[in-house]
């Protein structure tokens, strides 16, 4: 348990150094160019993964992943959103979809998703109680 949720937490911790989106002329962006709020958020869950994962806490360990995959999937909603309402001075709707569509998500997703799926899989240690005569 303990090795697995250290791999999860490193797991999660490389993934929100990955590019996560390309924007045109900028280039690419993870979790300290989109926001650095959202960059703290995540950090703190990564470090709740990692103390829990020392402390052989399983609910600890699964909260973070958990939390981890509900923060990246707000994440990816206020992309899709800020992306849209930033073109919206454009009246043609065609017009707007086309330029925020210029927007699009890398493959650092994955990773966090990996790390996350790694983390909320732990099991909790089987315990086998021997019976003294």
């Amino acid at each position: 348990m303990k090795a697995q949720g250290i791999a999860g937490s490193v797991i999660l911790a490389a993934g929100g150094l990955c590019p996560l989106m390309h924007i045109p002329i900028m280039g690419n962006w993870n979790y300290f160019d989109i926001d650095i709020r959202l960059t703290i958020a995540f950090y703190i869950l990564v470090v709740i993964a990692l103390v829990g994962s020392l402390a052989n806490k399983t609910g600890l360990i699964r909260f973070a992943g958990w939390g981890a995959i509900v923060l990246a999937l707000i994440t990816l909603a206020g992309i899709y959103f800020k992306a849209h309402d930033s073109f919206g001075f454009l009246h043609f709707r065609k017009l707007v979809n086309l330029a925020a569509g210029l927007v699009k998500y890398k493959w650092g997703w994955f990773v966090i998703l990996a790390g996350s799926l790694l983390l909320i899989t732990i099991r909790k240690p089987k315990v086998i109680a021997v019976n003294p005569m």
